[in-house]
């Protein structure tokens, strides 16, 4: 097993545990291709979600660049709910986690999977 598919091994049992969901495994392995080399440096690879400028990137590059989102409160809604169900206490929040669980909650899956 190479590092990514470590890395997506762990994607999947942090969405298990935290998030009692079964991951589509074809989705989460897009969404952690595509964020690149970042997901093999520590700092990038996960999300400050105490840094407001941080969750204001996810929604800027992610929730609009990527996905295509119209800029509405619902990103930002989203994107507390996500924080928040991961756990605030929790200080690891793995970036790729949080883009597959925005993804599925916006229904852009036809984005990785097209």
């Amino acid at each position: 097993m190479n590092q990514r598919e470590a890395l997506i091994e762990k994607y999947a049992a942090e969405l298990k545990e935290k998030f009692n969901t079964q991951p589509d495994m074809a989705l989460l392995t897009k969404v952690t291709i595509g964020l690149g080399p970042s997901i093999y440096k520590p700092d990038a690879a996960t999300v400050s979600s105490s840094d407001p400028s941080e969750l204001e990137r996810v929604k800027t590059n992610f929730l609009i660049g990527k996905l295509g989102l119209p800029d509405t409160p619902d990103l930002d809604e989203a994107i507390v709910e996500v924080v928040e169900h991961y756990g605030q206490s929790n200080r690891v929040k793995y970036r790729a986690v949080i883009y597959y669980l925005l993804t599925r909650h916006f229904g852009k899956e036809s984005i990785y999977l097209s």
